[in-house]
């Protein structure tokens, strides 16, 4: 534990920014980029300000460096845990859904192509038309830019710390191991490095009995079942409006709704809703009952879903949950609404078309059956993993020659270059010697006819 120069209060303000994206009226576009640039600011500050009290602290690092670790096991996304593992000599393994700017691959040496691997935000798929792909290279061309505003700010504290010039990729390229929160399951399929684990569904295996409460509320809902409702923990409450359009939609169906919510309570809450502050999401999932999953898109909530074969009706709201959610649009297993067009009669079709048309139920089946068909376990094999990098000090043996090539070697534009070099020093000679012997030829004949 360590003091930061922030306290609960910036924290709960910046969290109730996140809500803002559930506001009735779409934003006009120049407002929209404006907010979407404060906030960016913001979690840069946030960033900024963590990692210059953690790795400034001297008297803090000085006790780290003393307890012998044998790795650390961070998120790369905030790297101030991967900054601390470079300066300690500790191997690092990452936990990360992907890196909003393609770091991931840059630091990894992975091949990225934009001709058919999809870039954050695009919502393209893998099988791209020339719009798309067009879309997707200057994507990738403008990502070094957001990397930069993102972690410029880091890599000041960074270079300050370690007392020289660094770059975050610099840093992250040190990684023993990545361990990536997804699989080809619903992931399209691209290229991975030795050092790049799938744990997609890492945190649905361990499934817990529900309370006696929620237990008798789940059972009670006979053959219709229920529905989950969580739009995760980053969105702290809902307008009251929206809510409202919640509410009377669920009055509307024959299930029962268990809703993670923590707004002000209305008077007026249906018989078969069910407000929780915290809500036991992947137990819930697993239960028999239950019939379909309204979700904001994250990670864990979709693999959850996935793991247990519940069709979604999805509400992207920021971050990398819009690539998400298409990724299960395109599998046929769930349903995109958006939070600011949604309607009571839009979130009643949904619902109905999820959980009464058959085919999205064994779409879900199928795709599940094939997440959940593995050797081992997410979990399992995640903390095997890290656990090899602490028994042998790191993984160097996976960690590709790519690292040590400079952009010109690791392209061979040397090697092409030097080859376009002997072509062309091997045509001019050429040409030089038919030249040669065409005005030898040339001069014989004119002496011939002189004679």
């Amino acid at each position: 534990m360590f003091p930061v120069p922030y306290g609960q209060q910036q924290l709960n303000e910046f969290q109730a920014r996140n809500a803002k994206v559930m506001d009735s009226k779409q934003q006009p576009f120049l407002e929209k980029i404006s907010s979407r640039i404060s906030n960016l600011r913001k979690f840069v500050d946030f960033q900024r300000a963590t990692a210059e009290s953690l790795l400034l602290n001297q008297e803090l690092v000085d006790f780290l460096r003393k307890q012998n670790f044998d790795a650390v096991l961070t998120s790369p996304a905030v790297p101030t845990g991967a900054i601390l593992a470079y300066n300690l000599s500790l191997p690092a393994v990452y936990m990360l859904r992907g890196l909003p700017c393609g770091l991931d691959s840059m630091a990894t040496a992975c091949p990225n192509p934009p001709s058919y691997v999809p870039r954050f935000f695009t919502h393209n798929s893998d099988h791209m038309p020339f719009r798309q792909r067009l879309l997707n290279v200057l994507v990738s061309i403008l990502e070094p830019l957001l990397c930069r505003l993102i972690y410029w700010s880091t890599e000041d504290v960074a270079s300050h710390f370690l007392q020289r010039d660094v770059s975050v990729a610099e840093i992250l390229q040190s990684g023993a191991l990545w361990l990536l929160r997804y699989d080809f399951s619903l992931e399209f399929p691209k290229p991975l490095m030795p050092n790049m684990v799938l744990i997609g569904g890492i945190n649905c295996a361990m499934k817990s009995p529900l309370t006696t409460e929620v237990e008798e509320f789940v059972t009670g809902s006979g053959e219709h079942g229920i529905v989950v409702f969580s739009l995760g923990s980053l969105v702290s409450s809902m307008p009251k409006e929206k809510a409202a359009i919640f509410f009377k939609a669920f009055e509307m169906i024959p299930q029962r709704v268990l809703w993670r919510y923590t707004g002000e309570i209305p008077d007026n809450v249906p018989e078969n809703v069910k407000l929780m502050k915290w809500l036991p999401q992947n137990d819930l999932l697993g239960h028999p009952k239950a019939r379909a999953f309204i979700t904001h898109g994250g990670t864990h909530g979709i693999y959850e879903g996935i793991c247990h074969g519940v069709p979604m009706v999805m509400l992207p709201l920021f971050g990398d949950q819009g690539d998400n959610v298409h990724r299960v649009a395109t599998r046929g297993v769930g349903v995109i609404l958006s939070i600011h067009d949604i309607t009571v009669q839009t979130l009643v079709d949904a619902l109905n078309t999820v959980i009464n048309d058959s085919s999205y139920k064994q779409r879900m089946e199928k795709l599940s059956a094939i997440h959940n068909d593995r050797p081992m376990q997410p979990l399992d094999l995640a903390v095997y993993w890290t656990e090899f990098v602490m028994r042998h000090k790191g993984a160097d043996h996976l960690r590709p020659a790519a690292h040590d090539l400079n952009w010109l070697q690791y392209h061979s534009l040397d090697v092409i270059g030097f080859l376009l070099f002997i072509v062309l020093i091997v045509t001019l000679a050429a040409f030089k010697c038919c030249s040669l012997c065409w005005r030898r030829c040339c001069r014989k004949t004119q002496k011939n006819k002189e004679d």
